[in-house]
């Protein structure tokens, strides 16, 4: 045999072993279908900021504080005006509001209302009216001044401008619901980032133990069950440490943000106020965290390569993928039965839980939540516990092929 019929010989060889290596294992099958579930995730997380986008601006009205006289114009005209906006441009719908005793107080208690976000109030005589706005609401204080001057024209011969508005921005003392709904998708942002590239770290710090046989060590000294939750609780320190080097890093810069900016985030905010809610963010923070924490540990401990760990990472990452995407969407619709699925899933809860906190202001329901979510933990870890030890202990054992479940 000549030398080059030999070196293409030998490297055959070793390309038929990486080949059947890689693809006669179950992790291949989790590699190839891998953009297709990522792509079904990613569909559900955009469904779900879509959702919410769509509920916010849903919410929100304009509102003008006139009489009868001029309500039924001014009507007609706002349904002329709409005639030239597409959908997506078009002002939030108009609301007309009978004057009462004080209907500058009206229209300030307006803009503050809970059940409703308004973006612009217009009141007294419609030659002069006072339009009032909040941070987002400048283009539709100016559709409303346009509305006040096309409803006195509507009779008249002359083009010469006949209502002069004055338009003032005004901070809203209270937070608004599309401010709560805003608050709620940011929380779940919030505990689905933390809570993926923290406890990702497990895996991470089991990879290179394992490689380096560390595990065996510790499984020799002491129970493998404390291995299991030292890890466990060991990585939790770190993320707290990494929670609270960040959160107080972004609180003091909110402290120096300029009061322009600071006005334009006063109707953002939780519904049970900001003290509970970073309690309850962090006790959520911890239940995700230990839930997931223990999955990545009793699966991670499966892998004997680093290229297995890889593989069977990427399921949980994408089914966490998908709880993002459940509870986005949950929370754009507080109080539905998919908001319930979501608060009642484990693996969502803590997710569904924190927007539960930015959209309601009730704290009953978290006791019950945290209750659950505890209960869940204790089987997350029992149950990780059990494959992290038969992982361990079976770290040198034969591996599983799809030649053996064929009978080969």
């Amino acid at each position: 045999m000549s030398n080059t019929a030999k070196l293409i010989r030998q490297t055959m060889t070793v390309a038929r072993r990486d080949f059947t290596a890689t693809v006669l294992t179950p992790t291949f099958l989790l590699f190839l279908l891998a953009p297709l579930i990522m792509l079904g995730f990613g569909a559900i997380g955009g469904v779900g900021a879509a959702t919410m986008a769509n509920s916010r601006e849903k919410s929100v009205r304009i509102v003008a504080i006139t009489d009868s006289t001029a309500a039924a114009s001014m009507q007609a005209i706002d349904k002329r005006l709409r005639q030239v906006f597409r959908d997506r441009d078009a002002p939030p719908p108009l609301r007309i509001d009978t004057p009462q005793r004080d209907p500058a107080a009206q229209a300030r208690a307006a803009l503050d209302a809970k059940d409703v976000d308004v973006a612009a109030v217009l009141y007294g005589p419609i030659e002069r009216p006072t339009i009032l706005y909040s941070a987002q609401g400048e283009r539709t204080a100016s559709y409303l001044a346009e509305l006040a001057e096309q409803t006195l024209r509507a009779d008249a011969t002359t083009l010469a401008p006949r209502s002069i508005a004055t338009k003032r921005q005004v901070t809203r003392e209270t937070v608004s619901i599309g401010g709560q709904g805003q608050a709620a998708f940011f929380t779940v942002f919030g505990l689905f980032f933390l809570t993926l590239l923290l406890a990702g770290q497990a895996v991470g710090t089991m990879a290179e133990e394992r490689s380096n046989k560390v595990i065996e060590i510790l499984a020799a000294a002491v129970p493998l069950e404390s291995v299991f939750l030292g890890k466990l609780i060991g990585m939790f320190g770190v993320a707290l440490l990494f929670l609270a080097f960040w959160g107080t890093i972004v609180f003091n810069v909110g402290t120096l943000l300029p009061p322009e900016m600071t006005r334009a985030f006063a109707a953002t905010g939780p519904a049970v106020g900001f003290p509970v809610f970073i309690l309850l963010f962090i006790v959520y923070f911890t239940m995700a965290y230990m839930l997931l924490g223990a999955v990545f540990l009793g699966i991670g401990a499966q892998a004997s390569t680093p290229r297995e760990l890889q593989m069977l990472s990427l399921p949980i990452t994408i089914f966490q993928v998908g709880m993002f995407g459940l509870s986005s969407a949950a929370a754009a619709q507080p109080g539905t039965l998919l908001a319930t699925a979501a608060e009642l899933f484990p693996f969502s809860s803590p997710f569904a839980m924190g927007a539960k906190a930015a959209n309601s202001p009730e704290l009953w329901p978290h006791a019950l939540a945290i209750a659950w979510q505890l209960l869940w933990v204790a089987i997350s870890v029992s149950v990780g516990a059990r494959f992290f030890r038969r992982g361990v202990l079976q770290s040198a054992g034969p591996k599983f092929r799809w030649a053996a479940l064929m009978g080969r």
